[in-house]
């Protein structure tokens, strides 16, 4: 008599499935994708009229907001120190606030309103950030007769980067504000604090505008909290990037008043980390105002970020109505909510958040969030144990037997995820050591190719070969890729109980994986559908729905916000951000379906296609098919100055040692040669030999940003002619003093254009000890070169500032240190030559070139 073993293997018989219903099964994942993820993601309210208005007073309309968009982009760029950012956006903004004022409920509210002109300094990041006569424009919506002094602040910026109308970066922030306001007033909405409308004139400068408003203006010290309001691209649903800190009770009203919701941990964790190359104002309000908030941004479309092609046009229009009605509901929560008296007193914990694909907002406590991961975590383990005692019953074989093919199978998966994250990685390397980087950058479908493949690929083939290999004897093959993936599972448990114990708030993203799993796993035991051939796939797959669209969701918003943040971020590449996160994603929601393919006759050959298709694309990356960069769409960014250059002596008459002229070239991304071919070759520009970088402060170049730092070594000069020297700052000893053997103190004096970099380096063994700035840099013992950045809007009076140094040798001799000045006049074209008009025109249609007149100056004194 056979054993029952023998009986239930002759049963199974590895049962598999034509493999003719393979491409069936994966297009219906894809089918998912397309017809439900994508659209839930972009799905966005209807715009509402004016003829809504009249209908339904009280409410948010976009087209309102949409047609003052249209108007303050008509202004063109918004620099700051330009007539059009100091003068004629700061009249509109008055104007309409006016008009807002003229139909208020006056009766109701009381309405202030001020033009705030600042001066400051401070540090950022390594940079002392010296600003001079900016402006800011300011409302005050109060109660009637309110009982307390606490303010909200909404704050959004109206300047722009040069080159750009500044309509989504951050215009359109600006008339939701106007449009909030207008509702709020018109009609009787009830306050019980106060609410401060913060338009901010210098947010690209940067971060100069909120600095001198909570540091400098009256109504900061009221402020209790703040909503912040910025873009990193045109349009579409804004994300909650960061919330707090250490204020839960932000996220609660946000949970419970949010209209459209999009915002995750994930998000905020990797931009609290630096995973996002860039910086909001909510930082200064956090770090100088000591107050919490949420930080918020649209993302959508973020290849026309800082350039020209940031446009009215290209903002989707329902974009307007999505964004004002979250926006209004939020003040309207906020402006009512009892913590805002004192904040202080709930300061205390983080949330976990996500949203449903848009759908539905989650959110709960830290606490709450770690007891219902290790619930789940102790869960999946005994539901695994008590699946091989069920196992073993229903089989007759021994669980010791069943433990060790558990063991071997878990060995199996652990080698699989290594191969596929190993290709993953390779891929990334190989890419950009033969400088094909970014292939995706503008056309997306290249990802799935070479990233998604190879993980699903080695995610397959490992255990596809192994259930190949023993037909037999073993398990059955039903039984044996269910312990395979309850083996993944177990794996994924551990790794979110080491982010749980790390305080990794993200940990959500793998417990809800394996959570699910987990349902499906106990309903097959409950109803006994795990002992046969195929019944156990129904609820598999069920189970898998969900997660299978949350994760994959994720996965595109993330495409979207960070796709085109690699077009200005060269340092690092790009490929194994990508590659990494792709990795990762196809990790939470494949390793359930993945090995499904052993099911399938001629599984090996089903899951060597994954293969070859990762062939495939490695070759498109190599050809024009995969070219990274589309004219208008998505450009490639690159920056050009055309400076005048003067290098001085250390002598007493600091004569000149070096002078020339040309075109400063900065590329921002990861491929900055794309363009050589096209400027050196068949023209008459030639890239200029390289300034010894020990000898001249930056090489030479006219440094504008802290973020050009980055990009210094991809850079070139290309010799030309002069430009117009009208701009060239320039540099007075006023005074200099020695206060003993071994200190002497310079007073200087800087006039120039309105924006102006300026670098120190002390020389022969001296030390800055003392400054006029902002004594951070020194007590931080930050390292030379110091970089002070100085610009002014309103009013040009010279810079003027002192600086000590010492040294520890009383009869030391030599320069005491080197300074130069970086001088560049951005929001002028008229300056522009035809020369540098003629070399512009050289770069190809799909680059995108910021371009305006600098210079670079220096000394040693």
């Amino acid at each position: 008599m056979k054993s029952k073993y023998e009986n239930m293997k002759i049963i199974y018989n590895r049962s598999k499935i034509g493999w003719y219903w393979a491409p069936l099964f994966v297009s219906c994942w894809f089918l998912l994708f397309y017809l439900v993820v994508i659209p839930s993601f972009h799905r966005m309210p209807r715009l509402k009229t004016l003829e809504d208005e009249r209908q339904q007073p009280g409410q948010f309309i976009g087209e309102r907001a949409e047609n003052t968009l249209l108007r303050l982009s008509k202004i063109g760029p918004k620099v700051v120190g330009s007539a059009a950012n100091e003068q004629v956006a700061v009249q509109f903004l008055l104007s309409e606030i006016g008009d807002i004022i003229d139909d208020a409920r006056t009766d109701l509210y009381d309405i202030e309103k001020t033009v705030q002109v600042a001066s400051g300094n401070y540090l950022l990041w390594s940079m002392v950030n010296v600003y001079q006569s900016i402006q800011n424009v300011v409302v005050k919506l109060s109660p009637k007769n309110a009982t307390s002094e606490a303010a909200l602040l909404i704050n959004s910026h109206f300047d722009s980067v040069p080159g750009s109308s500044g309509a989504g970066d951050a215009g359109m922030m600006c008339v939701i504000m106007l449009e909030v306001l207008r509702v709020i007033t018109k009609y009787e909405t009830p306050l019980t604090y106060s609410v401060v409308f913060l338009f901010n004139g210098a947010e690209e400068n940067p971060l100069q505008g909120s600095h001198a408003f909570i540091t400098q203006h009256p109504w900061a010290q009221n402020v209790k909290a703040v909503i912040n309001l910025d873009s990193a691209g045109s349009g579409g649903r804004e994300i909650l990037f960061q919330s707090g800190p250490d204020h839960p009770w932000l996220m609660k009203y946000y949970g419970k008043n949010i209209v459209h919701p999009f915002a995750s941990t994930i998000g905020e964790e990797l931009f609290q980390n630096g995973f996002v190359p860039s910086e909001t104002d909510y930082r200064v309000f956090r770090d100088f105002g000591h107050i919490p908030g949420l930080d918020m941004a649209q993302t959508l479309n973020g290849y026309v970020y800082h350039t020209k092609y940031d446009r009215f046009n290209l903002i989707p229009r329902r974009t307007y109505q999505l964004t004002g009605e979250n926006i209004l509901a939020l003040v309207k929560a906020l402006a009512n909510a009892e913590e805002l008296e004192n904040p202080s007193k709930y300061a205390e914990g983080h949330m976990i958040f996500f949203d449903m694909m848009g759908w539905f907002f989650v959110y709960y406590p830290e606490t709450m969030g770690i007891i219902i991961n290790i619930t789940v975590c102790v869960l999946v383990c005994v539901t695994i144990v008590l699946y091989i005692w069920m196992m073993s019953s229903s089989t007759g074989m021994f669980r010791r037997r069943i433990w060790a093919k558990f063991g071997i199978l878990a060995a199996l998966q652990v080698a699989g995820v290594a191969l596929g994250i190993g290709l993953v990685l390779s891929i990334a390397l190989f890419l950009d050591a033969v400088n094909l980087p970014m292939s995706w950058f503008s056309q997306n479908w290249m990802l799935f190719g070479l990233y998604f493949c190879p993980m699903i690929f080695g995610m397959g083939i490992v255990p596809g070969i192994y259930f190949s290999r023993t037909k037999e004897h073993g398990l059955p093959l039903g039984y044996g890729i269910q312990l395979l993936m309850h083996s993944h599972c177990l794996i994924l448990t551990i790794i979110t109980a080491i982010m749980v114990s790390y305080s990794i708030r993200s940990a959500f993203v793998i417990m809800l994986c394996i959570g699910f799993y987990t349902l499906s796993v106990l309903i097959n035991l409950v109803t006994k559908a795990h002992r046969t051939n195929f019944l156990w796939l129904i609820p598999h797959c069920i189970c898998q729905v969900l997660p299978f669209m949350f994760y994959t969701y994720c996965c595109y918003a993330f495409y979207v916000v960070f796709v085109p943040m690699q077009g200005r971020e060269c340092n690092t590449n790009p490929e194994i951000l990508m590659g990494f996160f792709t990795a990762l994603m196809v990790l939470l929601f494949a390793p359930f379906l993945v090995p499904l393919f052993c099911l399938f006759r001629k599984s090996k050959t089903i899951i060597s296609m994954f293969g070859i298709c990762t062939i495939v694309f490695i070759i498109f990356a190599a050809t024009p098919i995969a070219f990274p960069y589309a004219e208008k769409t998505a450009p490639q960014r690159f920056f050009a100055v055309h400076t005048a250059r003067t290098f001085h002596n250390g002598d007493a008459a600091s004569t000149v040692s070096h002078r020339d002229s040309g075109y400063f070239v900065l590329p921002v991304d990861r491929r900055p040669h794309t363009v050589d071919d096209i400027l050196f070759e068949n023209t008459s520009f030639t890239k200029s030999e390289r300034i010894d970088c020990d000898s001249e402060l930056m090489c030479g170049f006219p440094i504008y940003s802290s973020r050009w730092l980055n990009a210094v070594d991809n850079s070139y000069f290309v010799p030309g002619p002069e430009p117009n020297r009208d701009h060239i700052p320039t540099l007075t000893i006023l005074d200099k003093s020695s206060g003993s053997d071994t200190n002497i103190k310079f007073d200087l004096e800087i006039s120039g254009p309105s924006h102006t970099s300026i670098f120190i380096l002390p020389l022969n063994g001296s030390k800055l000890v003392d400054w006029s700035f902002i004594k951070d840099p020194l007590d931080a013992s930050v390292e030379p070169p110091y970089y002070v950045y100085w610009s002014y809007a309103l009013d040009p009076k010279p810079l003027q500032f002192s600086l000590e140094f010492e040294h520890d040798d009383p009869n030391w001799s030599g320069g005491t240190f080197k300074i130069a000045l970086m001088g560049h006049r951005i929001h002028d074209d008229m300056y522009i030559t035809e020369d540098f008009r003629e070399f512009l025109a050289t770069f190809p249609p799909w680059a995108h070139v910021s371009s305006w007149i600098g210079s670079y100056n220096s000394w040693q004194l």
